[in-house]
């Protein structure tokens, strides 16, 4: 049960974030969709970070990669985002524009989301810390 509240407190967490992105940079259907760009292309390094860090610890609980995973970066990414601004785009014959988006957010997203998993895995491979000094860093 733990596993589906994570996703689904995820989820709101992931919507509110999406959102926000999409108020702060608006654009017209004719336009360049940045935030829906932004918003992959972070999600993909995300995930891929989580995938090659967080998750690869024995220790991360499955409620948790749930909860991060397809609940918030679920919710914060979407792929029918990224097919309504390329069918805007196509709608409006902003034919090239549309090409550049989709080419963009695919190869742009895998370099993104390989030095995710890159730099997760740096991350996973390294112990974990154990004891907090006064000054509070850690060891």
């Amino acid at each position: 049960m733990l596993p589906y509240l994570a996703v689904f407190a995820g989820g709101l967490v992931g919507t509110g974030l999406r959102f926000a992105l999409d108020v702060a940079l608006p654009h017209p259907d004719d336009g360049f969709p940045w935030s829906t760009l932004i918003v992959n292309l972070v999600g993909a390094f995300a995930l891929g970070w989580l995938a090659g860090g967080l998750w690869t610890r024995p220790s991360t609980p499955a409620w948790l990669k749930a909860g991060l995973g397809s609940g918030v970066i679920g919710s914060f990414t979407t792929l029918s985002a990224v097919m309504g601004s390329l069918t805007i785009l196509g709608r409006e014959s902003e034919v090239a524009l549309a090409a550049v988006y989709l080419a963009v957010s695919v190869v742009a997203g895998l370099a993104l989301a390989a030095g995710g998993l890159k730099l997760g895995s740096s991350f996973a491979h390294r112990p974990m810390p154990t004891e907090v000094t006064d000054d509070g860093a850690t060891l």
